[in-house]
């Protein structure tokens, strides 16, 4: 989308997405093009800081100026993240709080909106317009964060002020909202294929993840986990134009849960929701989320296999009944929960393993049938010599022989 960069608006949307943003260039890098430096941290946050240094400056300097003071990290049951940083104009000694996270969590903290540089009141009609352009962005398959800063005033927060992140002493509330950003986390090339062949193979593959659910339904259907033509229940009632509720959920092959849905779900609810429908995504699911659908596809008689990152990913990595972890973004503590550890971080590799063991599998039942079909005829003899006084009909030199 275009935008102009002159904007006021821009610049505070430009501050916030480098300031609130733990990412950085690896050192030594100074001839490299900036798209293909390396960084530390988050690729969300890494192609952020890319998208500043590109279009404003440097991320460097812009931290030098507002020095960071505190900060709450981003964790999956807040969805944000907020730091508070000293103010660069030497004139106003106001701390700037920055924050950055799931845009509806970012817009529900927020009361005023910054329209051309000026602040004004919050209404439902931008409300709806918020709505529309993160439906829009997030239908592309784009991964959408919202953005929102707040001058804190400097009689309740002078100059040395102690912030505590813990016991929160700020507000996190009563914010201006700035704006949304969108990013392309475009699935690996060889993913839509190894979907495909799991599919073929008897092999059900569910998707969890902390996307929107629009985020994730668009991907979802990119690499065919949801297939071409099968509907969720929000399509068939929009293709009907009757309400969702009207909507038999038996007739929709496809569904996208929403973690705070899933969060209300009875063992029951969750059991028809596995059961009856074959291509299923959860969206805004926390890690914790993911052990209870490991517990319900194991509850089904389903073996399963889950893949993992993050710390919070060890339950269900633990639990299920084979754990994946990821080798080059994996946390050490995934990795030692896990049963296997994908170097390349590549779903295609998963694939690929299950061919070669099943391949394994065949091979071991056609040698263990190649070697009863002769040994069944050498035994036999014997028995009946032993049984019924048979003569014996072959010697040991000739068995030797066979």
């Amino acid at each position: 989308t275009a935008h102009d960069k002159s904007s006021d608006t821009w610049k505070a949307l430009a501050r916030i997405a480098g300031l609130c943003n733990r990412s950085e260039f690896k050192a030594g890098q100074d001839g490299v093009p900036l798209l293909k430096r390396e960084t530390t941290g988050d690729a969300s946050e890494s192609a952020l800081m890319k998208c500043v240094e590109l279009t404003v400056g440097s991320v460097k300097d812009m931290r030098q100026q507002y020095k960071k003071v505190a900060e709450i990290p981003f964790n999956s049951t807040n969805k944000y993240q907020v730091s508070i940083h000293e103010n660069a104009d030497p004139e106003d000694k106001r701390y700037l709080l920055v924050m950055k996270g799931a845009p509806e969590r970012i817009l529900d903290r927020c009361t005023t909106v910054l329209m051309h540089g000026k602040e004004i009141p919050l209404d439902d009609e931008i409300k709806e317009s918020f709505n529309n352009a993160y439906l829009e962005l997030g239908g592309l398959g784009e991964r959408v964060l919202g953005f929102c800063h707040f001058f804190l005033p400097e009689d309740e927060f002078p100059k040395g002020f102690q912030f505590d992140t813990d016991e929160v002493n700020f507000p996190l509330d009563g914010l201006c909202f700035v704006g949304l950003m969108a990013m392309i986390d475009p699935p690996r090339a060889a993913v839509p294929d190894a979907v495909g062949k799991c599919r073929s193979a008897g092999i059900k593959v569910i998707m969890v993840t902390g996307d929107h659910p629009i985020t994730a339904k668009a991907i979802a259907k990119g690499v065919g986990i949801i297939s071409e033509g099968n509907e969720t229940v929000e399509d068939i009632a929009a293709r009907l134009n009757i309400p969702v509720s009207d909507v038999d959920p038996t007739q929709a092959k496809a569904v996208v849960v929403h973690g705070g849905e899933l969060k209300e779900m009875s063992r029951e609810q969750l059991d028809d929701i596995l059961q009856n429908h074959t291509e299923i995504v959860f969206a805004r699911t926390s890690p914790q989320q993911k052990l209870i659908i490991v517990e319900g596809c194991q509850r089904a008689g389903a073996i399963v296999a889950v893949t993992g990152d993050g710390v919070n990913d060890s339950p269900a990595l633990k639990r299920a009944d084979i754990g994946v972890a990821m080798g080059i973004a994996g946390s050490d503590v995934s990795k030692q929960a896990a049963d296997m550890i994908l170097l390349d971080d590549n779903f295609a590799s998963i694939v690929t393993g299950v061919e070669e063991g099943r391949l394994i599998f065949d091979n071991l039942k056609k040698s263990i049938a190649y070697t009863l079909t002769s040994n069944i005829p050498e035994i036999t003899p014997f028995l009946v010599f032993i049984i019924a006084d048979v003569p014996l009909p072959l010697g040991t030199v000739t068995i030797l022989c066979i």
